[in-house]
């Protein structure tokens, strides 16, 4: 089994994810492999909060140019964590 901050990255901070912390749901970028239950886990030890849902998107990697060079950003994968009611991450809190 992997370490939990091989799969939890780095959280995601944007006015769409601040928003949604307000019903206990947590954004965070996640190793493209990561399973469902490798985020859960991970959120857990590291949070020591009770996760109730996980949803992944994966996202495809944005084209992008300088003068005639073409490239693709990495493509990335992103996790919307359900906390249980009642419980919050202090890391975030913080930062509101």
């Amino acid at each position: 089994m992997r370490n939990a901050r091989q799969v939890i990255l780095r959280p995601v901070m944007s006015e769409k994810s601040t928003a949604a912390m307000a019903q206990g749901k947590y954004t965070f970028v996640v190793a493209p492999d990561a399973t469902k239950v490798e985020i859960r886990q991970a959120v857990e030890e590291i949070f020591r909060v009770k996760v109730t849902k996980v949803n992944t998107q994966n996202r495809q990697g944005k084209l992008r140019r300088m003068g005639v060079h073409r490239g693709y950003r990495p493509d990335t994968k992103k996790a919307v964590v359900t906390l249980a009611e009642g419980q919050s991450i202090k890391f975030f809190e913080d930062l509101r």
